[in-house]
């Protein structure tokens, strides 16, 4: 193209990389520049060429094609430089940083970035700063990022007569995500200063990250729509910008925002896929663990234990301590409780423990979900301390209440009052879940007088209630169920139920329904719990147990058989009813604690919302 040189080539990459912060349009024009260099022999373009084409941030490029092209051009021309030269140390530090971010190590960068700091040019300084900070996201490293952070706005402020206004918008943008990482108060400050900084003199890389910051604050104060709306309008600014993690940040946004509205069982699928998506970092095992959660939710145990053991096939401690790793052991947390895994909820807690007082964020503060003390507790209850349960548990609230994390604190607070009451403070249980009832309110996820409905989804059903919403396996249960939720307030006879479902459950025999030992237990049990005062779960388990005895049993006590149709009907629908309620309970206890207080069972059954 007449006019357009290897030199012009560059210059409009380095503008738009330096000054810009458009990474999409000099990606573009370092590659044109470095091929016409190629083809000129301009040594000078194509070593500067290469080098730009790193891009802002550490491993831009994801795909191995992409990586493999661009770190290939930053070797060679390491071989067309001097060796002791400031372009030299640049192109390595390039290198060196990708490949300690990819081994999930550090010790390399930091020491070429002593040797930077050696070098007169306060270019050098930046970048080798900045690349350096890029690859101690990790929770261990949090006042080693403060300083990096300080002495890189120092460093900026030198180079700013080289017309690179956009090392100082990096180092004022990594300074805000440092300070929400540790729970800074001062966060949200910094932020603003960033964000009118950005308005007299705009950088789309850093505009991006702000915008991604201000979405996970829109979910911290409970505002879902508008979130949603925010990481929508972030995730398109990102694709322009040509930012890689775009996707990413927007899956996880997205499971932030279903997570707290009681809907992650909705992102099973989206979860199944973006798992593989080639434009994930390769350190990130975030996504992993928020599969093993969905699937969990959703009533598919294989997928969940299959995605939970992935994470844990070398041991726990030995997943990259990345910018995800808080959000990916949360995630192991819940899923280990969900699934009951005792010895994978003992290993979480003991990794998990040094980072208790941090906020659980993913990459750059771009999604949050709380305080860490909310996945230890789940852990501890996992493994039955429930002493230690209530501690953590406790703290979660209280640090939530510090973040300003409304949904976290409520999530928390729930979590807490189930380990009270597990511990025997029944009453304080009650008066955290009134709080939660309130809290609940506010935000617009609680199911008081929400509808609930209940719809075949293939081989599962899907349950909703106001917001919240899950996925559980099939059984008669849950058609009983959908049969009295389509027919609110009325009666309805269990053998009707049990005709309109076409099959009789393997309870419907001529045998006795419970052997003599399980029978003595469930006796024993009955007995432990008369004569004092219960919690909740103790009047459902004695409830239970009622009437387990009572249908197994004739007046006098004795072991019976059932002959009589209606009363096989009754035995069989309400055993269904309970499998159906304790599934919905485990896949999410505010959807099953309302089914449990609204549904009646026994020889006629109804669903009373009222």
């Amino acid at each position: 193209m007449c006019g357009v040189t290897p030199e012009s080539l560059l210059e409009a990459g380095t503008r738009a990389l330096a000054r810009n912060g458009d990474l999409r349009t000099s990606r573009e024009r370092f590659a044109e520049a470095y091929e016409a260099a190629q083809r000129t022999g301009d040594v000078h373009t194509l070593v500067a060429a290469a080098l730009g084409a790193g891009g802002v941030w550490v491993h831009e490029h994801r795909t191995a094609a992409e990586a493999e092209l661009v770190r290939s051009r930053i070797k060679h021309a390491l071989t067309l430089v001097e060796p002791k030269s400031d372009i030299a140390l640049r192109l390595k530090l390039r290198l060196t940083a990708e490949s300690d971010y990819q081994a999930n190590t550090n010790a390399d960068i930091l020491k070429l970035l002593d040797e930077a700091r050696q070098v007169v040019d306060p270019v050098v300084r930046v970048e080798a700063l900045s690349l350096a900070h890029h690859c101690v996201l990790g929770p261990d490293h949090v006042e080693l990022r403060k300083e990096l952070a300080t002495e890189m706005i120092s460093e900026a402020l030198r180079s700013r007569h080289s017309g690179r206004h956009g090392d100082l918008m990096m180092a004022l943008m990594w300074q805000v995500v440092d300070h929400f990482l540790d729970a800074d108060p001062h966060a949200v400050r910094r932020l603003t200063d960033l964000r009118e900084r950005l308005e007299q003199e705009d950088h789309l890389a850093v505009r991006f990250v702000v915008s991604a910051v201000e979405v996970m604050l829109a979910i911290r104060d409970g505002r879902f729509e508008e979130a949603e709306r925010l990481a929508g309008a972030s995730a398109q600014l990102g694709a322009e910008v040509g930012d890689v993690d775009a996707t990413a940040w927007y899956g996880a946004q997205i499971c932030a925002i279903r997570w707290y509205q009681g809907r992650t069982a909705e992102l099973f699928p989206l979860l199944d896929s973006l798992v593989h998506s080639p434009t994930l970092s390769t350190v990130d095992n975030s996504f992993f663990s928020a599969l093993a959660v969905a699937a969990a939710l959703s009533g598919d145990r294989r997928k969940a234990q299959g995605a939970l053991a992935m994470l844990c096939r070398r041991g726990l401690d030995a997943l990259p301590r990345s910018s995800t790793w808080l959000v990916t052991m949360s995630g192991v947390a819940d899923a280990a409780h969900l699934l009951d895994d005792v010895e994978v909820a003992r290993e979480v807690h003991a990794i998990l423990l040094p980072f208790a007082r941090l906020p659980l964020m993913a990459s750059l503060a771009v999604t949050c979900f709380g305080s860490a003390r909310h996945p230890l507790g789940l852990a501890a209850l996992t493994f039955g301390d429930v002493g230690l349960a209530v501690t953590h548990l406790r703290a979660a609230v209280r640090d939530n209440l510090a973040l300003g994390h409304w949904p976290a604190v409520l999530s928390s607070r729930r979590k807490y009052a189930e380990a009270l009451e597990r511990a025997g403070d029944v009453e304080e249980a009650r008066r955290q879940l009134a709080t939660c009832a309130q809290e609940a309110a506010a935000l617009g996820v609680g199911p008081p007088d929400a509808d609930l409905s209940v719809r075949r989804e293939g081989k599962k059903w899907l349950v909703r209630l106001g917001g919240r919403s899950v996925l559980v396996d099939g059984g008669i249960g849950m058609a009983h169920l959908a049969v009295l939720v389509a027919n609110p307030g009325r009666e309805i006879d269990a053998a009707e139920l049990v005709a309109g479902t076409n099959a009789l459950t393997e309870e419907v025999t001529t045998q006795d329904q419970l052997d003599p030992e399980a029978l003595r237990q469930y006796r024993n049990r009955l007995a432990e719990l008369r004569g004092r005062e219960l919690s909740c779960a103790e009047r459902a388990e004695h409830d239970w147990l009622a009437g387990e005895i009572a249908a197994a049993t004739g007046l006098g006590g004795r072991t019976r058989t059932f002959s009589d149709s209606g009363e096989r009907a009754r035995i069989a629908v309400g055993k269904a009813i309970r499998r159906a309620v304790n599934a919905l309970s485990s896949a999410d206890p505010v959807i099953g604690n309302h089914v449990r207080d609204h549904v009646r069972t026994g020889r006629r059954c109804s669903y009373s919302p009222q």
